[in-house]
């Protein structure tokens, strides 16, 4: 069955103006029908995955005799999940998939959440291996009613979260009435259990020995063995992580030769006085930076570390909370401006509203940053911050916050040239009046702006349709004020079959065109 990929590269110049029409705002729900009814393979997938569907068209989509084009709505980005919801019980076993694995996203950012009941359908119902991706759908509620669920099926998805319960949680999960919740609760808690882990260990390196030394209750035997007979270069790194680890261990294990396995020991929360002294005189700037980063670091290994000669040991120990913002600022360290500034997920459990004001209004632009990140920092900082002089601070709060105001959106556009920059313009409050005025900008994203200027000048929209970069003249083939002798140029398509594409979704394509369109399958003449 060939890829989407190369259902498009397949796709000729007709189904590609096709498939153009299929994405056009203007054209009526009767031609979005006879696309659906009448269109080849590519218009179909570009119909049903890359937009918006009046109720009518879902309708007909739904009840589509081919299971590749309802598996094309399935993963649709665009439409209420709710209507996705309704192939939940789809004959196909490829439609089911692609409904449970969901419309793409980059993440953090996730689908809009399937109806909790769809979700439920599905957990009782779908094969085991169809349900990886699906939590990705599901709303935290759900997620979080999970292990008391009055349904089975899904109480077994709660016992998957099981570092994550409770003991009354895992108490009545292991007495769950339900065999099959009670048997996977069981293998769960054998993880507890130093014995078991033992007689379980594999002798050679692999996945599962790797498991169980990062995440079980290590017995002393295991311990020992891995200190004096290791299975694999790793099982030192692996232990030293492990948070059943014997304290004497940890004490052992922070004079070890090898710094990665020293590096994994300070970074632990339990690390008592000498293990952090001795590391924070550790020789490797690694595990210098790790362990500045300890919570319970003292007022001496604190100020060891502020005069690290290692600028990023330095860097590490600033943001340390125990310091104050007068010996913060006391500290030499340099922020770098060339990381990457995304989307962060949301906290599970919400900082303390404090906390993230103190970080806000720090003069440390590593903390400024963090307090960017909050979802819901209140509009006083957030105004604060939109003006904040590091581009970082500035960037993140663009990316994250729901509220992040147009002239921010828009100066970090301009301003941040990082993966994560075309994301900012699919922020809610991204400006369009005003963005002509980068239609003559050296950098061609920048440029493209100016198709989301409603007023663009007809000159310059037809201008930029002949511009040296392939994403700029597809954009602004899409701008409604394209002169009409330009837009059946590029419909026409002779020197690129991408812009009869980008043409064919104009939303000032004349309706006698879209007859045309419709009435020669696509093939003209213009």
């Amino acid at each position: 069955m060939p890829t989407p990929d190369e259902i498009w590269a397949a796709a000729d110049l007709p189904a590609r103006r096709l498939a153009g029409l299929a994405l056009n705002p203007s054209a009526a729900p009767e031609v979005l029908l006879r696309l659906l009814a009448e269109g080849p393979l590519a218009v179909r997938m570009v119909l049903c995955r890359d937009r918006d569907l009046p109720g009518a068209v879902v309708d007909a989509v739904v009840e589509h005799p081919d299971p590749r084009t309802r598996t094309f709505f399935a993963v649709n980005p665009h439409v209420d999940p709710a209507q996705r919801a309704w192939l939940v019980d789809d004959p196909e076993w490829l439609v089911r998939g692609n409904l449970a694995d969901g419309p793409r996203c980059t993440e953090p950012d996730r689908p809009r959440p399937l109806p909790d009941a769809t979700v439920v359908r599905m957990l009782v119902t779908y094969e085991a291996e169809l349900l990886w991706s699906l939590y990705r759908q599901t709303s935290a509620e759900l997620i979080c009613s999970f292990p008391t669920h009055p349904v089975a099926e899904v109480r077994l998805q709660g016992v998957f979260g099981w570092n994550g319960l409770s003991d009354d949680q895992r108490a009545a999960l292991l007495a769950d009435p339900d065999e099959r919740v009670r048997e996977v609760a069981r293998a769960y808690a054998r993880h507890d259990d130093p014995a078991w882990v033992e007689s379980a260990l594999p002798e050679r390196p692999c996945h599962a020995r790797t498991r169980l030394l990062l995440h079980s209750a290590l017995s002393r035997a295991v311990v020992d063995g891995v200190l004096t007979a290791p299975a694999g270069a790793d099982d030192k790194a692996m232990i030293a992580r492990n948070p059943t680890l014997p304290p004497d261990v940890v004490t052992v294990l922070a004079a070890d030769p090898d710094p990665k396995v020293r590096e994994e020991i300070a970074g632990r929360a339990d690390l008592g006085t000498a293990e952090r002294h001795a590391l924070v005189a550790d020789p490797d700037p690694r595990v210098r930076r790790t362990v500045a980063r300890h919570p319970d670091l003292g007022p001496g290994e604190r100020r060891a570390l502020a005069v690290d000669p290692d600028p990023r040991v330095r860097l590490a120990v600033s943001v340390h909370p125990a310091f104050s913002e007068e010996e913060r600022a006391r500290i030499d360290y340099t922020v770098p401006t060339d990381g990457r500034f995304g989307a962060r997920g949301r906290y599970r459990t919400p900082r303390d509203p404090e906390a993230v004001r103190r970080d806000a209004l720090s003069g440390h632009p590593l903390l400024r940053r963090e307090a960017a990140t909050d979802h819901t920092l209140p509009a006083d900082l957030v105004a604060r911050l939109a003006e904040d002089e590091d581009l970082g601070v500035r960037v993140l709060l663009a990316q994250n916050h729901p509220d992040a105001p147009a002239a921010l959106l828009l100066r970090s556009f301009l301003e941040y040239t990082g993966p994560e920059r075309a994301r900012l313009t699919t922020r809610p409050n991204f400006p369009r009046a005003g963005l002509a005025a980068y239609a003559d900008h050296a950098d061609p994203q920048v440029r493209a702006l100016a198709a989301r200027d409603p007023d663009t000048p007809p000159a310059t929209v037809a201008r930029l349709t002949r511009d040296p970069d392939p994403q700029v003249r597809t954009a602004l083939a899409r701008h409604p004020y394209l002169p009409p002798t330009r837009l059946a140029e590029l419909l026409a398509g002779e020197t690129d079959a991408d812009l009869a594409h980008a043409a064919a979704a104009n939303p000032a394509l004349p309706p006698a065109t879209i007859d045309r369109l419709l009435a020669t399958a696509g093939r003209g003449p213009w």
